[in-house]
């Protein structure tokens, strides 16, 4: 019997022919590196100071810059006799977003899988669940990976941080085993609808779908109570947290290099968020 496999999302034609074209403009190492050195340049930069950096001749930089400028990637303008070359911001989510959309990131899919795992229960943090809360949140400090933290920080401090509608505790077999939480990321009104997202799983539990049952808890109450963007930073050697992250209908939005130093060691981290299907 035919094994029946899922069917095929199709990109959209038109987009397909946009992003080949800009793909296609970036096969060629010097326009690669004299993106960069627009990029790089705030205050935009001259055809004679780019033609200097690549050490190309004037006509194949004055080439190159046209090629960019015919895809959108820079905006040219007069100064004088000299040409001023700035990068077009909207390349810099573009760039992101087109790959994204090529890889399958941006195709609709459900807020979570819908295997849960039957023994993990979620509910409301109740007060007594704080010295649970705490102690797993130091095992996440204890594995490296999970946050910058070096201390677990107060009871008082989460509490004043966390919003209250978005504190979330699993248990298996009566135990708090996991805990999932949002923090404001910004007291303006115009962010009010934006949250920071953590999930933590304690020590000899991780790999029993918890971080799952909590994402799938933690999303759903956000879309039901109208925050229409989570996000959430997790440094790239979590890789685990990560997918999971994904699998709850995250995208990575970027990767902030050299962020942020645990233990005299420099760590990236990846920025990823969820957007409320409805918004």
């Amino acid at each position: 019997m035919p094994i029946a496999l899922p069917r095929a999302q199709v990109l959209p034609s038109q987009e397909a022919a946009t992003y080949a074209e800009w793909f296609a403009c970036l096969a060629e190492p010097v326009r690669v590196r004299l993106l960069h050195a627009v990029a790089t340049s705030p205050k935009g930069i001259t055809v004679g100071a780019l033609t200097e950096i690549l050490g190309t001749s004037q006509s194949t930089t004055s080439h190159h810059v046209r090629k960019l400028a015919d895809v959108g990637f820079v905006r040219l303008a007069k100064q004088g006799t000299a040409t001023i070359v700035t990068v077009n911001e909207a390349c810099c989510a573009g760039l992101p977003h087109a790959a994204d959309a090529v890889m399958g990131m941006l195709a609709p899919r459900p807020c979570c899988p819908d295997d849960v795992p039957a023994d993990v229960t979620v509910r409301a943090l109740e007060p007594g669940d704080w010295p649970a809360v705490r102690r797993i949140y130091g095992e996440g400090i204890a594995t490296g990976i999970a946050t910058f933290e070096t201390a677990v920080p107060s009871r008082a401090s989460l509490d004043a941080n966390w919003l209250p509608g978005h504190r979330w505790v699993a248990e298996i077999d009566g135990d708090v085993v996991g805990w999932a939480a949002a923090a404001p990321v910004s007291t303006r009104d115009s962010y009010a609808g934006v949250a920071e997202t953590a999930v933590y799983v304690g020590d000899g539990y991780r790999g029993r779908g918890v971080g799952k049952a909590l994402l799938h808890k933690q999303v759903n109450a956000a879309d039901a109570d109208g925050l229409w963007t989570l996000q959430a930073s997790v440094l790239t050697e979590n890789r685990a947290g990560v997918g999971l992250h994904h699998a709850a209908g995250y995208r990575t939005v970027g990767i902030r290099e050299r962020i942020a130093r645990l233990d005299g060691v420099w760590h990236d981290t990846v920025l990823i968020e969820r957007r409320t299907p409805v918004k």
